[in-house]
């Protein structure tokens, strides 16, 4: 039998993100990035066969960096002619209130994402790149928009409600709309099948540079921590988190500081960065044991604020949920700082929710069960795969 692939592209500001994913396995048969698009040095990394291509020169702009990743699948490999490419599969933040699933990209669903650029403006337009690029340059494929929203699209009208002027919510589209839904739809349905039920009362940490956390009853999503923007909600790399909204008018009345300005002291300049000057988990982690005594003080305190957030989400969640059955932490921080999670489970020790730290500081490709079993919640870590499910969805169109 043939196999089948789809060619899942994930395009930022300056980057293009890519694999060649079969749908029915989730193997990857080649990935790569391009980035510094724009910039005076581009670089591009591409990876097939266990063999590391890269390349720096200059990429003007996204069908320069577009052109040259099907240059290398043709030089490299694998040969996209050659691969039985069955869609294209785009990831995009924003679907607003249209898109509860993944969705063929036509010229009408073109203009409906190009509208949601208001409401992701750090995001959407970059993905409209991507997606007029790949369009011209593989005509003759069908091509899919995977929504990072589709999965909290059916959020109950409590949780996705602001408590704003009704009129003007509606009027702007103003909701809370969430992100990561892609992660988080595969990581509890991935719980599921493994645990084999369908009534699970679940929280996911989708932990990373960004972090959100979902809580899911019986499969659908009745809450998480994004709202209208990805900046609400947890601590991240770079973003606040839930902050005071008066912090942005008491900042504008002191500082001057435009709507753009305070944009970017939010989404850029924030969160673990604006606490120690790093984004990076790993290098905060490396400061607490600093011979600086200021810079292992700040750095203490930024993974306590971290910590804290994290704890009184999955205190929240758990009470909306009505109890809690499965905890399990995901994405690049979630899989792989054995440290975080012994801090967050010890905090929860009082709820009766015990760590086995054996199989918590052991390292796992695969889904894997880090609590004891005497714990009255059971913990997981289960790798995400974001890319092996916006195949599964693209495919599922075509």
């Amino acid at each position: 039998m043939v196999k089948q692939t789809v060619l899942v592209i994930n395009s930022g500001s300056s980057s293009i993100k890519y694999q060649l994913v079969d749908p029915q396995t989730g193997q990857a048969y080649a990935k790569g990035l391009v980035e510094r698009i724009g910039e005076s040095e581009g670089h591009i990394v591409h990876k097939y066969d266990s063999n590391t291509t890269e390349v720096n020169a200059p990429i003007a702009d996204h069908e320069v960096g577009m052109r040259e990743v099907l240059r290398l699948f043709d030089e490299v490999g694998p040969r996209l002619s050659e691969a039985h490419i069955v869609a294209v599969g785009h990831r995009v933040v924003q679907g607003g209130r249209y898109f509860d699933g993944p969705t063929l990209i036509t010229d009408d669903v073109r203009t409906l994402i190009h509208d949601l650029c208001a409401l992701a403006p750090l995001h959407n337009p970059a993905h409209l790149k991507g997606i007029d690029v790949a369009r011209d340059l593989m005509p003759d494929v069908p091509h899919v928009a995977v929504f990072d929203t589709a999965f909290f699209q059916s959020l109950p009208e409590e949780t996705a409600t602001y408590a704003l002027d009704r009129d003007v919510a509606e009027k702007y589209s103003i909701r809370r709309y969430g992100a990561h839904g892609t992660s988080h739809q595969y990581v509890s349905q991935s719980v599921s099948h493994l645990l084999e039920r369908d009534d699970l009362r679940q929280i996911v940490l989708h932990l990373g540079n960004g972090a959100s956390v979902s809580a899911i009853k019986n499969g659908h999503a009745i809450d998480t921590s994004m709202g209208l923007t990805p900046l609400e909600g947890l601590v991240m790399g770079t973003r606040t988190g839930d902050i005071d909204p008066a912090v942005v008018f008491h900042l504008q009345r002191q500082t001057g500081w435009s709507a753009e300005e305070l944009d970017t002291l939010f989404n850029k300049k924030s969160g673990l960065k604006g606490l120690t000057g790093e984004n990076d988990m790993r290098a905060v982690r490396a400061m607490t044991t600093s011979d600086d005594e200021q810079t292992r003080r700040r750095a203490r305190v930024a993974l306590d604020v971290y910590i804290t957030r994290i704890v009184k989400y999955i205190g929240s969640y758990t009470a909306e949920l009505g109890g809690l059955d499965v905890l399990t932490f995901t994405a690049g921080i979630g899989e792989n700082d054995t440290n975080l999670r012994t801090e967050i489970i010890e905090r929860l020790a009082p709820f009766g929710v015990f760590l086995d730290e054996a199989a918590n500081n052991a390292r796992h490709d695969t889904a894997v069960t880090i609590s004891t079993p005497e714990s009255s919640v059971r913990v997981m870590v289960v790798p995400t795969n974001e890319e092996y499910a916006i195949a599964q969805q693209a495919l599922s169109l075509v």
